[in-house]
Protein backbone atom coordinates (compact mmCIF):
# COMPACT_ATOMS: atom_id res chain seq x y z
CA UNK A 1 0.00 0.00 0.00
CA UNK A 2 1.32 3.45 -0.88
CA UNK A 3 1.18 6.43 1.53
CA UNK A 4 -1.24 8.10 -0.89
CA UNK A 5 -3.63 5.14 -0.50
CA UNK A 6 -3.69 5.52 3.28
CA UNK A 7 -4.06 9.30 3.00
CA UNK A 8 -6.90 8.91 0.50
CA UNK A 9 -8.73 6.55 2.85
CA UNK A 10 -8.20 8.96 5.74
CA UNK A 11 -9.40 11.88 3.59
CA UNK A 12 -12.66 9.99 3.03
CA UNK A 13 -13.14 10.51 6.78
CA UNK A 14 -12.16 14.18 6.67
CA UNK A 15 -8.56 13.61 7.80
CA UNK A 16 -5.94 15.35 5.65
CA UNK A 17 -2.17 15.53 6.07
CA UNK A 18 -2.53 19.29 6.60
CA UNK A 19 -5.10 18.64 9.32
CA UNK A 20 -2.80 16.13 11.01
CA UNK A 21 0.16 18.53 10.83
CA UNK A 22 -1.91 21.45 12.11
CA UNK A 23 -3.12 19.34 15.03
CA UNK A 24 0.43 18.27 15.87
CA UNK A 25 1.69 21.85 15.76
CA UNK A 26 -1.12 23.18 17.98
CA UNK A 27 0.58 21.82 21.09
CA UNK A 28 4.14 22.57 19.94
CA UNK A 29 5.89 25.21 21.99
CA UNK A 30 9.24 26.17 20.60
CA UNK A 31 11.20 28.00 17.98
CA UNK A 32 11.52 27.44 14.25
CA UNK A 33 7.91 26.40 13.72
CA UNK A 34 8.28 26.28 9.93
CA UNK A 35 11.39 24.09 10.06
CA UNK A 36 9.82 21.78 12.66
CA UNK A 37 6.63 21.44 10.62
CA UNK A 38 8.61 20.63 7.46
CA UNK A 39 10.65 17.95 9.29
CA UNK A 40 7.48 16.59 10.87
CA UNK A 41 5.78 16.32 7.47
CA UNK A 42 8.78 14.38 6.10
CA UNK A 43 8.67 12.06 9.10
CA UNK A 44 4.93 11.51 8.78
CA UNK A 45 5.20 10.72 5.09
CA UNK A 46 7.99 8.28 5.90
CA UNK A 47 5.88 6.44 8.49
CA UNK A 48 2.81 6.42 6.26
CA UNK A 49 4.88 4.09 4.03
CA UNK A 50 5.47 1.68 6.92
CA UNK A 51 3.31 -1.44 6.65
CA UNK A 52 2.85 -1.63 10.42
CA UNK A 53 1.59 1.95 10.71
CA UNK A 54 -0.60 1.40 7.67
CA UNK A 55 -2.13 -1.76 9.15
CA UNK A 56 -2.96 -0.06 12.48
CA UNK A 57 -4.45 2.98 10.75
CA UNK A 58 -6.47 0.66 8.49
CA UNK A 59 -7.66 -1.27 11.56
CA UNK A 60 -8.94 1.98 13.07
CA UNK A 61 -10.66 2.91 9.80
CA UNK A 62 -12.30 -0.50 9.49
CA UNK A 63 -13.44 -0.43 13.10
CA UNK A 64 -15.05 2.98 12.59
CA UNK A 65 -16.83 1.73 9.48
CA UNK A 66 -17.93 -1.65 10.84
CA UNK A 67 -18.19 -1.49 14.61
CA UNK A 68 -21.17 0.24 16.20
CA UNK A 69 -20.04 2.42 19.10
CA UNK A 70 -22.18 5.05 20.77
CA UNK A 71 -19.85 7.98 21.47
CA UNK A 72 -16.63 7.06 23.26
CA UNK A 73 -17.61 4.79 26.17
CA UNK A 74 -15.20 4.69 29.11
CA UNK A 75 -15.05 0.90 29.02
CA UNK A 76 -13.81 0.90 25.41
CA UNK A 77 -10.03 0.42 25.48
CA UNK A 78 -9.41 -0.99 21.98
CA UNK A 79 -9.21 2.53 20.58
CA UNK A 80 -6.58 3.50 23.17
CA UNK A 81 -4.57 0.36 22.44
CA UNK A 82 -4.39 1.16 18.73
CA UNK A 83 -3.23 4.71 19.49
CA UNK A 84 -0.65 3.53 22.02
CA UNK A 85 0.66 0.88 19.62
CA UNK A 86 1.14 3.40 16.82
CA UNK A 87 2.77 5.95 19.14
CA UNK A 88 5.18 3.47 20.69
CA UNK A 89 5.99 1.77 17.39
CA UNK A 90 7.17 5.09 15.97
CA UNK A 91 8.53 6.89 19.02
CA UNK A 92 9.29 4.21 21.60
CA UNK A 93 8.07 4.19 25.19
CA UNK A 94 8.52 7.97 25.53
CA UNK A 95 5.76 8.44 22.95
CA UNK A 96 3.25 7.12 25.47
CA UNK A 97 3.47 10.41 27.37
CA UNK A 98 2.87 12.40 24.19
CA UNK A 99 -0.04 10.14 23.30
CA UNK A 100 -1.81 10.86 26.58
CA UNK A 101 -0.99 14.57 26.22
CA UNK A 102 -2.69 14.72 22.81
CA UNK A 103 -5.46 12.34 23.89
CA UNK A 104 -6.50 14.45 26.89
CA UNK A 105 -6.19 17.85 25.20
CA UNK A 106 -7.73 16.75 21.86
CA UNK A 107 -6.40 19.65 19.75
CA UNK A 108 -7.44 20.32 16.16
CA UNK A 109 -9.09 17.47 14.30
CA UNK A 110 -8.77 15.07 17.23
CA UNK A 111 -11.76 16.75 18.90
CA UNK A 112 -13.92 16.04 15.84
CA UNK A 113 -12.98 12.41 15.15
CA UNK A 114 -14.78 9.28 16.33
CA UNK A 115 -13.07 7.13 19.00
CA UNK A 116 -10.91 4.76 16.97
CA UNK A 117 -9.68 7.42 14.56
CA UNK A 118 -8.98 10.10 17.15
CA UNK A 119 -6.72 7.69 19.06
CA UNK A 120 -5.06 6.27 15.95
CA UNK A 121 -4.29 9.74 14.59
CA UNK A 122 -3.34 10.96 18.07
CA UNK A 123 -0.94 8.02 18.37
CA UNK A 124 0.49 8.76 14.94
CA UNK A 125 1.08 12.40 15.88
CA UNK A 126 2.53 11.49 19.30
CA UNK A 127 4.90 8.93 17.81
CA UNK A 128 6.14 11.28 15.11
CA UNK A 129 6.56 14.23 17.49
CA UNK A 130 8.49 12.04 19.93
CA UNK A 131 10.70 10.64 17.18
CA UNK A 132 11.36 14.14 15.88
CA UNK A 133 12.51 15.48 19.24
CA UNK A 134 14.32 12.43 20.56
CA UNK A 135 17.06 12.77 17.98
CA UNK A 136 15.49 10.56 15.34
CA UNK A 137 13.78 13.21 13.27
CA UNK A 138 16.43 13.43 10.58
CA UNK A 139 17.25 9.77 10.23
CA UNK A 140 14.39 7.49 9.25
CA UNK A 141 14.67 3.85 10.26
Amino acid sequence: MKPDDVLRKLENHGITLDGILGTAMELYIGKDRDRVQKKLEELMLHYLKDINVQSLLMAALLLEENFEVDGDPVNLVGDELIGIDIAEYIGGKMALFNFFYYDTRKPGILAELPPFLDDAIGGFIAGCMTKLFEGGGGDHD
